[in-house]
């Protein structure tokens, strides 16, 4: 791949690729349900995935996403560019409908469980998806009702979730469970509701579908919304499959069997659609899959199963690296641990450290991009506090934050990408989708800068950047430097109207189980490690920091809770 005006001279990150990994390998666009249907018949006997202790071999796998593509053909109309949205945990139920939507030529549109019913009626309004795959559970089947009652989705697919589990854990949540369980057949909407299982049951075969892997588009994954209102990317299957191709090049051999991969992090989330479902699934690399994060069932998952695999975010690896039943002997098994979604912070890197001596590899990725943009060696060490280096067929360059001009080595600037896991674009969005690129870059919104040898440093988002009287103050400097502090477990630093400096940062602090810190004692701590345009105006100690649904730290509901405290004061 050449990119006009670029050659290897501007792409020092060649000459620190580990052995084996050529940035110019011919790149797979494959649409991935084609690659999965072919990993399921190549080894129908293996185990594909595993949820709660029980396992879904790839033949069934294959089998029951082709007889459900059939049913969304025959019983809902599915066709190329019809848009379905899943409303799933992590259970087999997801990847089943996700791959058999894609091979019904229909548009994933990934709904977050946990969203609120405003939340979901923005997604499903704006993508107009009529379809939506759910579960029975209570808490998630009345947001479906709610939508349906709403109008805005016009039927729902409703999985039984009793029927994921083994068969001993299915007769004791029957038992002791009956109550989360929603009761779909007296809804008022029944009419509108079909089971997911009666669906498979009917083995109706799929018509073929053609698909362009460069202009159609597999899944429209709607961005975080902490910064604005969650907006539509459109992910081709070209850019879905070319991430993947990027990524098991980069793993040299990491996701192919005898590895198995934990699925801890929600596959709605397109880091863990990709690293942890699509990439080793479509290896024949079994799944081992969690419904959500808890740390004791995420060590019985390692004891049982052996995997070696971890994608997670840094408040996963945190929770991990602090809690005293982690030892390394549970840990035994994991060989490498890769961290995305956030900032890693060097704190929660050490400590980490102590309870596994596995390979903790930080990458770095956006929603636009399928994800992964950059990403530390998965084999071997890399340098601390890096992102590592741009992946297979991935060009980047950092440009000035003002001028949009490119700036060299070792300066900071905004982080641009060009690659073929870029999207396509915002669904029905053209002003987003111009201000998103400059010159046919995806403007990523992130500070950072290369150094010599062609690694990857980020300092902070451009719209977290905190100006005060006239300088750059960048909160992950800030939040780095109290994470240090032995007290301190999380930090979370956001920048707020100050009469004389414009800005300010004020920093909100949860501190370990057990320990003690006060407001003068942490700044005393800080004058040693930041400068005083730095130092936070005021430090708030809190029991719990916001965070988003995948466990990322949010500084949106921090500045929307310090207003409110500022509007009650004034």
């Amino acid at each position: 791949m050449e990119i006009p005006g670029r050659d290897d001279d501007a792409r020092p990150w060649i000459a620190s690729y580990p052995e084996g990994i050529a940035w110019d390998a011919e790149i797979d666009t494959t649409p991935v349900h084609e690659q999965v249907l072919a990993a399921c018949a190549r080894t129908p006997a293996a185990v594909a995935l595993d949820f709660l202790g029980g396992t879904t071999t790839f033949g069934e796998l294959g089998r029951k996403i082709v007889a459900f593509a059939g049913a969304l053909q025959s019983q809902f109309g599915v066709r190329k560019g019809t848009r379905v949205a899943l409303m799933l945990p992590n259970t087999p139920f997801y990847p089943i409908a996700y791959y058999g939507v894609l091979r019904a030529g229909g548009i994933v549109v990934n709904c977050n469980p946990l969203y609120t019913v405003s939340e979901l009626s923005h997604v499903v309004g704006d993508a107009g998806a009529d379809l939506m795959v759910t579960l029975d559970l209570e808490q998630i089947f009345g947001k479906g009702e709610a939508l349906l009652a709403a109008g805005l989705v016009k039927k729902l697919i409703v999985c039984h979730f009793p029927d994921a589990l083994p068969p001993l854990k299915k007769l004791l949540f029957s038992l002791a469970k009956r109550k989360d369980l929603a009761r779909p057949r007296k809804s008022p909407h029944a009419a509108s509701l079909s089971a997911f299982d009666e669906l498979i049951a009917r083995g109706d075969a799929p018509d073929p579908v053609v698909i362009d892997p460069q202009s159609d588009v597999a899944v429209q994954q709607y961005t975080g919304g902490t910064t604005g209102i969650p907006k539509g990317a459109l992910l081709t299957h070209a850019n879905i499959a070319a991430n993947m191709s990027q990524i098991d090049k980069w793993g040299c051999g990491l996701f192919y069997p005898p590895s198995k991969v934990v699925a801890a992090l929600p596959f709605f989330h397109i880091f863990a659609m990709t690293v942890c479902m699509n990439v080793p699934l479509c290896n024949g690399t079994p799944v081992a899959m969690l419904p959500r994060f808890e740390l004791k069932a995420l060590l019985d998952l390692f004891g049982r199963t052996k995997a070696n695999v971890l994608p997670a975010v840094p408040t996963l690896l945190n929770a991990m690296a602090r809690a005293g039943s982690v030892t390394p002997a549970r840990l035994a098994s994991l060989e490498v641990a890769i961290s995305g979604g956030a900032a890693l912070p060097d704190e929660v890197r050490h400590a980490f450290g102590k309870k596994s001596g596995a390979i903790l590899a930080e990458g770095y990725g956006l929603t636009e991009a399928s994800p992964v943009v950059c990403c530390a060696a998965l084999r071997e060490p890399s340098k601390p506090m890096s992102i590592g280096l741009p992946l297979p067929a991935t060009d980047i360059r950092f440009v000035d934050v003002d001028s949009g001009e490119p700036v060299g080595i070792g300066e900071n600037g905004e982080l641009q990408v060009k690659g073929p896991q870029v999207m396509a674009g915002y669904y029905e969005d053209e002003e987003a989708t111009t201000a998103a690129f400059q010159d046919g870059w995806l403007r990523t919104g992130d500070v950072g800068h290369m150094d010599e040898d062609g690694y990857v440093f980020l300092v902070d988002r451009i719209k977290d950047l905190i100006i005060c009287s006239g300088f750059n103050v960048y909160p992950r400097t800030i939040e780095e430097a109290a994470m240090a502090h032995e007290a301190v477990e999380e930090v979370n630093v956001i920048g707020v109207p100050d009469e004389y400096r414009g800005e300010a940062p004020i920093a909100f602090v949860k501190l370990k189980d057990g320990m003690s810190l006060t407001e003068a004692e942490l700044k005393s701590f800080l004058a040693e490690r930041i400068n005083k345009i730095e130092m936070p105006r005021q430090v708030i100690f809190k029991d719990a920091l916001p965070k988003t649904l995948i466990g990322k730290l949010s500084k949106k509901e921090l500045r929307e809770e310090y207003a409110q405290m500022k509007a009650g004061k004034s």
